[in-house]
């Protein structure tokens, strides 16, 4: 069974939260809620989150200030952020959610259905990290036992071969899903998943899975 990825939602207003999980129950992750920037850092020092949904305008830490913190701590400075905002002052209020360290910037009221297509574009790729993650792991614990018990490896290589096979399809497969939900319908400005920001990620990821598949070459 996958496990459920973790989606932060950061909102003041009860009402904004409640409506934020209603358009994202469909996805069937965990939707974790905090009502103040404080309380959203306070989540994130002990929990990992594939994305986080992120109000601009609350009392005490406003979003942008949230994001910088977020962004200047080793262990969540690489969590996708999405802004939600009520009020938009023009291209500058939405540089300044960019240069915080946004992936993208929405205006209330969005789209259900373009914030489900971006939240889920964004749990896919923590998914796929995380798998990753865990492929790598299992590579050298098995090449540490084999080589501890001096056997021959190459029914080894050939297993790991296969699941990393498998991991490059699944990503090729997220590739295609943000290349889809990256289109905008006509009219639509905020339809498109930032489309810089997803193929960094995606090229971060493809560096990681070269690095494996040079390693798992080097053994055959």
């Amino acid at each position: 069974m996958v496990e459920r990825a973790k989606i932060l939602l950061v909102d003041d207003r009860p009402e904004n939260l409640v409506a934020l999980e209603a358009v994202l129950g469909a996805l069937d992750q965990t939707l974790v809620r905090a009502t103040s920037g404080e309380e959203a850092l306070k989540a994130l020092l002990t929990e990992d989150f594939a994305v986080i949904l992120l109000d601009v305008q609350m009392p005490g830490l406003d979003g942008f200030e949230t994001a910088a913190h977020i962004k200047r701590r080793e262990r969540t400075k690489d969590i996708p952020i999405i802004f939600l905002t009520a009020v938009s002052n023009g291209p500058h209020h939405t540089f300044r959610g960019y240069a915080a360290g946004a992936v993208d910037y929405l205006a209330k009221p969005f789209d259900p259905w373009i914030l489900r297509a971006k939240v889920s574009v964004f749990v896919e790729l923590h998914r796929k990290n995380l798998l990753l993650k865990e492929q790598a792991q299992l590579l050298a614990d098995r090449l540490a036992a084999r080589d501890e018990a001096g056997r021959d490896g190459a029914w080894l290589v050939a297993e790991l071969a296969a699941r990393l096979a498998a991991v490059e399809e699944n990503v090729h497969g997220l590739e295609r899903l943000a290349a889809g939900s990256g289109a905008k319908g006509e009219g639509d400005h905020q339809a498109a998943v930032p489309r810089a920001d997803l193929t960094a990620a995606l090229d971060t990821l493809g560096t990681r899975l070269g690095r494996l598949r040079s390693a798992l070459d080097a053994l055959t």
